[in-house]
């Protein structure tokens, strides 16, 4: 079934390199394209795409309020393609909160060259956002957490960790799963498929609405009690041992699974560095990266959880690592934070 798409945005250019870019995939067909949201709408009234592709800065309704106009009023699958600086981090979060199910940065400049090159990328996120389940686009309400002072936590050394690796939908679930974790939780590694600049915007969000520690990681960071690291968008992240303590290091290097930062990376490094004292978890999206790491993980002693169908946007990752058989337990989204250590040894809830 050809998958048919909307392109939104006020560049002619735009839209004609994009036409282009996704019409050499035969399972690909433009539908229409729009200069602006209003000219957008009236159109869809006659036909309903299968996946938009709108920009966020756009005359007469930005993208951000366009999207949320069609969350409400007729819920499709939107990825966000715009000339994102890194001062607009916020609105790129905004729009995934929004229900946006990919963001795509394009440059300031070389733009046409960008969107040539970068075809083959276009057409897998149009593939996967054609698949996501926009019934889980939002997050579910969790309990709170309860918060416990921190300095009790930064007395201790991790002797446990959880690595958490996602991507398509896993914003919304990253936060429906540290909102409802306590910070006696062992320390949180986390790969979550992001473009470069937004990693910090996103774990600062991440903070603000649970009661861990969450922050983008920095080379040396310490991984703690009560505290998650988010690998910053455009570099790899991986758990290493520092004397008796667990501490993450950021480098670069070639993409794994067309992705950088790789859960894989991450997931073999836990596997390598905390055997038998580490949680994996793999959660919603398009793919199999994760897959190899979390079954490696699973071998060297680890205890893994995949999220389930029912509850995941995209059902990719999760059911690549349940195929390799690396996955010990299958759970909904709302029921992974109970499955997972919550306590420390002589701090309780």
């Amino acid at each position: 079934m050809t998958i048919q798409v909307f392109i939104v945005d006020d560049s002619a250019v735009v839209r004609q390199v994009l036409q282009a870019a996704l019409s050499q995939d035969p399972e690909i067909a433009i539908l229409a394209t729009a200069q602006d949201p209003m000219f957008a709408w009236d159109r869809m009234q006659r036909q309903w795409p299968d996946v938009v592709i709108l920009d966020i800065e756009m005359p007469r309704m930005d993208g951000v309020t366009f999207l949320r106009k069609i969350m409400r009023e007729h819920p499709l699958p939107v990825i966000i393609c715009s000339s994102l600086a890194e001062s607009g981090a916020q609105i790129t979060l905004d729009a995934l909160a929004a229900g946006a199910v990919q963001i795509i940065q394009k440059p300031q400049s070389g733009l046409r060259d960008f969107l040539q090159k970068d075809a083959p990328e276009i057409i897998r996120a149009v593939k996967s956002a054609a698949r996501v389940n926009l019934r889980n686009m939002r997050p579910q309400p969790v309990s709170a957490a309860l918060p416990v002072a921190p300095h009790l936590l930064l007395q201790k050394s991790t002797e446990k960790v959880i690595a958490v690796g996602t991507s398509t939908g896993g914003t919304q679930a990253l936060e429906v799963l540290l909102r409802a974790l306590p910070v006696t939780v062992p320390g949180i590694v986390v790969v979550q498929h992001m473009p470069e600049k937004f990693t910090a915007a996103f774990a600062a969000r991440l903070n603000s609405v649970s009661a861990l520690e969450v922050r983008e990681a920095r080379d040396g960071d310490r991984v703690l009690p009560g505290r998650a690291l988010i690998a910053p968008g455009g570099k790899h992240m991986r758990l290493i041992r520092s004397g008796a303590q667990f501490a993450v290091q950021v480098f670069d290097g070639p993409l794994v699974k067309h992705h950088r930062p790789s859960v894989d990376v991450l997931f073999r490094s836990v596997a390598q560095v905390a055997g038998r004292n580490a949680w994996g978890v793999i959660m919603t999206g398009m793919g199999d990266d994760g897959a190899q790491g979390l079954l490696e993980m699973h071998g060297a002693g680890a205890h893994t959880i995949a999220q389930d169908e029912s509850s995941c946007v995209v059902f990719g990752m999760p059911k690549e690592a349940i195929k390799l058989g690396g996955v010990d337990e299958i759970v909904p989204l709302p029921h992974i934070a109970s499955r997972l250590p919550r306590t420390l040894e002589g701090v309780r809830l």
